[in-house]
């Protein structure tokens, strides 16, 4: 390694060290940090911010990268990326980066108390400061072109606004009509219903994110109000939520953020503290976790093992086997929540987003109108109307904190997962009698050596392709799905 590249990846490692820290910033904000102390913690997000932003707009970079001479693939990559941070960062001003940390600190926590009050004026003021900025910011990175889809960069590189659009309308016809086949079917599998005490539940949690290989040496699980994993490398940590009448939530929010973490932990040890050390994108990470938490978790296998632990752990289910339990499981129903939602309507859910944050970065839709446009775009959707806030337009973190652009990763998710998955199956064919057995191992194994293990060595569609020995499209999620819950429902 030439001593221009060393210095280029020391102090690459250095920043990405700070941003670890910022990050555990912002986990400690979501799970454990005093009430009081939101207006001081936006201070010293911003306070970190400001030294990111310094960082990665240092004027030795762009000697260091012209002079660099990478002699390894891995060292190429790694030039490459930090070339494109370099080069977006230096467009956005240190002061909209240091006011949009200090805002989107702040928000997040006036978004949990008005989503908790079911006070959606409380929220919109603030809210309407973050989309500005998010455009302001986005408008900046695009130098003239599409806004969103500049911001779409720092969550699926290669993505436009357009392309996804064109991806989703294939999936939109097809799922509108398995979803209305599925609610007028004559055959409609039972509700789970009853009384689930959250240490109960929580202690079941932990032993589904064991199944699926979570490091606890290297990790640990608590409660945040909106799911999610925050980390890297050693140190990865995962949350969840309990609600007393609705275990299933709980228990698959910890599959799908176990998903993350997986990732994130299986991440070659090499690549650790650099750009290649994460995920190749956010499509890509939402790749294992809904496989984690779909294809894997709510399969008829490892179903039949859940099954036994619940009623080991809560008793009388009311459910009469373990193929009714999986029916239950899989049950599709009226509901307004994202991250409980069906595997059928959940797309629904990540379209509706999608076409509203555009709207928003466009200019074309004001936020004071948005809960309007929310609630007639599910009613149009899903036939029937929101009922309160949280289970409408307050029901999700991202725009609080600012993270316009990360909505459509999901679906994008979810169309490598099936194509994956059925690579994993063409590979795997004995899987389904060790998630009978509660392990999923063999599949995370197969996760791990084809794509997790690679962080960020390739583009996204690339790590996928990789993965699966062929491009994915959105063809075996489509088909998984018709046959899963054709046979579900007897269509």
């Amino acid at each position: 390694m030439t001593d221009t590249l060393k210095d280029l990846m020391e102090f690459q490692r250095e920043t990405e060290a700070l941003a670890q820290v910022a990050g555990r910033l912002g986990w400690d904000q979501e799970t454990v940090m005093p009430r009081g102390a939101a207006d001081q913690r936006g201070e010293e997000m911003a306070a970190m911010e400001s030294v990111l932003h310094a960082r990665r707009t240092d004027p030795r970079l762009a000697d260091w990268l012209d002079k660099a001479q990478p002699a390894t693939e891995a060292d190429a990559r790694a030039v490459a990326l930090i070339r494109r941070s370099h080069e977006r960062t230096a467009r956005i001003p240190a002061r909209l980066a240091t006011e949009l940390a200090r805002l989107t600190s702040v928000a997040q926590g006036i978004w949990a108390e008005a989503r908790a009050a079911e006070d959606v004026a409380a929220f919109l003021p603030t809210l309407d400061q973050v989309v500005r900025l998010v455009r302001e910011k986005g408008q900046a990175l695009a130098d003239g072109g599409d806004a969103y889809d500049a911001l779409l960069q720092d969550y699926e590189p290669g993505a436009t606004g357009a392309g996804l659009a064109d991806l989703f309308g294939t999936l939109r016809p097809r799922l509108v009509a398995l979803r209305e086949a599925v609610l007028g079917a004559g055959r409609q599998p039972k509700a789970l219903r009853g009384h689930f005490p959250a240490d109960k539940q929580m202690a079941l949690a932990r032993d589904m994110a064991s199944a699926f290989g979570y490091d606890w040496a290297h990790g640990r699980i608590d409660k945040a109000v909106h799911p999610f994993c925050s980390g890297s490398g050693d140190d990865v940590r995962i949350t969840t939520r309990t609600v007393e009448s609705e275990p299933f939530n709980c228990l698959y929010s910890t599959i799908h953020e176990t998903g993350h973490a997986g990732y994130e932990q299986t991440v070659d040890k090499a690549y650790r503290l650099t750009l290649l050390g994460t995920g190749a994108s956010m499509g890509v990470h939402e790749s294992q976790s809904r496989i984690y938490e779909n294809q894997l978790g709510r399969s008829a296998a490892f179903t039949s093992w859940l099954y036994g632990r619940m009623q080991g752990t809560f008793g009388d289910l009311g459910i009469s086997d373990a193929d009714a339990f999986y029916a239950t499981v899989n049950r599709v129903g009226q509901g307004y929540i994202r991250t409980e939602s069906d595997e059928v309507q959940y797309n629904l859910h990540v379209l509706l987003r999608f076409d509203l944050e555009r709207e928003l970065i466009a200019g074309r839709l004001a936020v004071a109108d948005l809960e309007a446009a929310w609630n007639d775009r599910f009613a149009r959707d899903f036939g029937f109307a929101v009922d309160k806030p949280s289970n409408g337009v307050l029901q999700d973190v991202h725009w609080s904190v600012g993270l316009i652009g990360y909505f459509p990763t999901y679906t994008l998710g979810n169309v490598y997962a099936g194509a994956l998955h059925q690579a994993l199956r063409a590979d795997v064919p004995d899987l389904d009698a060790h998630l009978a057995k509660g392990d999923a191992t063999p599949a995370t194994r197969w996760l791990g050596e084809r794509l997790q293990r690679h962080g960020a060595l390739r583009e996204p569609e690339a790590t996928v392709t990789a993965a699966c020995g062929f491009a994915p499209t959105a063809e075996p999620l489509l088909g998984y799905l018709e046959a899963k819950f054709g046979r579900i429902y007897g269509l």
